[in-house]
């Protein structure tokens, strides 16, 4: 039995939670990755940019990689890329839109040069080891999402990537049925699917339906059109753009990254831009209201997102005007909402006229809803089933889907990342753990911040700092200079001197008992400090500032 052959399915990433997809395959010495995605922070992680994928399992088993497969361009796809390809060599397949966007992101983090990338198209099919690959077109909120087809000795593993079933696209053709049907007719080991949207019934509206809500809106607007949408989002800015053309406005796009992605989907043909529409900010500003359009980012509320400057009166170019109409054309991601509404909040203040999401039908989803999620088990039939893509609940819902089409409970795996889901000959479970979870990235620094440096950033956020300063005598142990107690955003001293000059009186205290105690080293001379303090001004105040103590010696 050790000599059987294993296929395994290890999930680093995107499993009970929103973001940071990543999936490992694997078979006996071989394995392919199935995106490197990142997530953005939670509120409690003060400070932090990004949260990416552990990926010490992929980095200890580097030379096992025959390639990285993308299904699609958005960050929670690819944003890990450029600190995944530091660290490993392995060759990259996406399609044309989604290798664009990630060499961008590449050529940002100054790392171009590690990218091996292939252009594949959806029905081609390619071998890496092992394994043979096949790309399948989706629909989803991004032009060129693909799902995955891995064949492997074991039998085949169908991936959906983000998928909805959209009858009528902005662009380009609707989700590859017939491949999916076929996959499914001649047998399917595992099905992973999107989960993203499992809570929702019925069927996702098409994205066209926006553009309808577009013309509409455009057509009432009596002055100047704001549209704030996901820059990636190249359906809803095609359509933007068409509306502005059929009600003869001028368009000009702000926000670095929509800059950034119109000139790329336009440069490889994913945007029709009709002549004289674009023009650059300065001549639109001077235009009638009523032939002016803006596309912009910020439909998160994202703090120095150019919506978000402009809402504050903080843009350099673009500024509020009363009649102004502002859409935000996206739903809030979880944990979002209230800098959403502090943003629209501000746009009303300024005398806009918002139409966002809760109040509007601006946004669709790019993601399948209960019955399309059916319709994929349908079609795919597979063995084996394993909801991937959301929080745990939305796994649980995904799963509950499959179980009323007649899917055997056993055969359905709620995982965790890290697990490692097995199959053999005749059977599946699952067989422990891979390293897994979340690094943080804070600037330059990737994973040097971890749960000690948040614990201090909370309290230093909640309570403030106090720094205490003294000299003492080496021979006498007395404090010959000080205590000073130097405090940020803990208590105005003014106001506190009474309850500072106690705690000086105790600092003094503390010293003497320590050395009638003959203790002289500095580590338990501070540790006796900051507990004394701690605790008397946690009596004063029901506060527990960073207390760090600061001590001199002289002879």
């Amino acid at each position: 039995m050790s000599n059987e052959h294993k296929l395994q399915i290890i999930p680093l990433g995107g499993l009970g939670e929103i973001g940071k997809n990543m999936t490992v395959i694997r078979y006996d010495n071989q394995m392919v990755i199935i995106d490197v995605g990142l997530a953005f922070p939670e509120d409690e992680m003060l400070g932090i940019d990004v949260v990416i994928p552990d990926f010490s399992y992929v980095v200890e088993n580097k030379d096992l990689i025959q390639g990285i497969l993308v299904t699609h361009g958005h960050e929670d796809h690819i944003g890990g890329l450029p600190y995944l390809l530091r660290e490993i060599d392995a060759p990259l397949f996406s399609t044309k839109l989604t290798l664009g966007l990630i060499q961008h992101k590449m050529k940002e983090s100054n790392n171009l040069s590690h990218l091996k990338a292939t252009v594949v198209q959806p029905r081609e099919v390619i071998k890496l080891g092992v394994f043979r690959i096949e790309f399948i077109r989706v629909s989803h909120s991004i032009p060129d999402a693909v799902g995955v087809a891995v064949h492997t000795p074991m039998g085949t593993i169908v991936h959906t990537g983000d998928f909805k079933l959209d009858h009528t696209p902005v662009t380009g053709d609707i989700l590859d049925i017939h491949k999916f049907s076929e996959l499914g007719d001649k047998g399917v080991l595992c099905l992973l699917s999107d989960s993203t949207n499992a809570e929702n019934v019925g069927f996702t509206q098409s994205e066209r339906h926006v553009g309808q809500m577009f013309d509409e809106a455009f057509r009432d607007a009596k002055d100047r059109i704001i549209l704030a949408s996901f820059a990636s989002n190249v359906h809803r800015i095609q359509q933007a753009i068409t509306a502005a053309y059929k009600t003869n406005r001028k368009v000009t796009v702000v926000g670095r990254s929509m800059v950034n992605v119109v000139a790329l989907a336009e440069e490889l043909g994913y945007l029709e831009i009709p002549e004289n529409t674009m023009v650059d900010v300065d001549e639109l500003i001077s235009l009638p209201g009523n032939q002016a359009c803006i596309l912009t980012t910020g439909s998160q509320g994202e703090p120095m997102s150019a919506l978000t400057r402009i809402a504050m009166n903080d843009h350099r170019h673009v500024e509020i005007r009363p009649g102004d109409t502002v859409i935000i054309s996206a739903s809030p991601i979880p944990g979002n909402e209230k800098a959403i509404s502090r943003t629209i909040d501000h746009l009303f203040k300024q005398g806009a006229h918002v139409i966002y999401e809760s109040a509007s039908r601006m946004h669709v989803s790019g993601h399948a809803s209960q019955e399309e999620l059916k319709l994929m088990l349908n079609m795919v039939h597979p063995k084996y089933f394993i909801p991937v893509h959301g929080e745990y609940r939305m796994l649980i819902k995904h799963a509950e889907l499959a179980e009323q089409l007649g899917m055997s409970r056993e055969n359905i795996f709620v995982a965790e990342n890290g697990r490692i889901i097995e199959f053999t000959r005749n059977r599946a479970s699952l067989v422990g753990k891979v390293t897994a979870g979340k690094v943080l990235v804070d600037g330059l620094g990737v994973g040097d911040v971890g749960n000690i440096v948040l614990r201090d950033r909370k309290q230093l956020s909640q309570d403030g700092i106090l720094i205490v300063v003294f000299t003492i005598s080496r021979t006498s142990g007395t404090i010959v200079a000080g205590p000073d107690i130097v405090t940020r955003g803990f208590v105005y001293v003014r106001e506190s001197e009474s309850m500072l000059e106690e705690s000086k009186e105790k600092i003094r205290q503390t010293m003497a008992r320590c050395w009638e105690n003959r203790v002289t080293e500095w580590a338990p001379i501070k540790n006796q400090i900051k507990d004394v303090l701690s605790k008397h001004f946690f009596e004063k105040t029901r506060r527990r500032p960073v207390i760090l103590p600061i001590i001199q010696e002289i002879e």
